[in-house]
């Protein structure tokens, strides 16, 4: 497992945006050559909901429909960071975010294969 730690969350007002970063104490490139790292958020009394996947290795992305043109997941690979920029924020945005890490081949979005998650980042937008 890969130990993660996000930051950047805080309180935004609607329209607003933010920029999430996961930082790891490892290098998701020396653990594997195959690593997907991702993000998800969950509100109070909702499920985990998925966001957007990198594949480590390729760059290569793929995202929820329900953010896809707001929100934006890339990854520096020199500086070993993942990040989320979120664009036009909603007050349904408000969540905790999580930031999370699997060995994969491919771009997955179930929660429950992810086996490193970070803390998680509060994120409050208001209208």
């Amino acid at each position: 497992q890969v130990q993660l730690v996000e930051s950047g969350g805080g309180s935004v007002q609607a329209g607003g945006s933010l920029r999430l970063s996961c930082g790891t104490y490892e290098t998701f490139s020396d653990m594997s050559p195959h690593y997907a790292a991702a993000w998800f958020r969950q509100a109070p009394w909702k499920e985990r909901e998925f966001l957007a996947v990198i594949s480590w290795r390729s760059g290569a992305t793929y995202k929820a429909d329900a953010v896809k043109s707001r929100f934006y997941i890339s990854r520096d690979k020199a500086d070993n960071v993942l990040y989320l920029k979120m664009n036009r924020l909603k007050p349904d945005d408000t969540a905790v975010y999580y930031c999370a890490a699997t060995k994969s081949t491919g771009l997955l979005s179930t929660s429950r294969v992810y086996t490193s998650w970070g803390q998680g980042t509060q994120v409050t937008v208001s209208s």
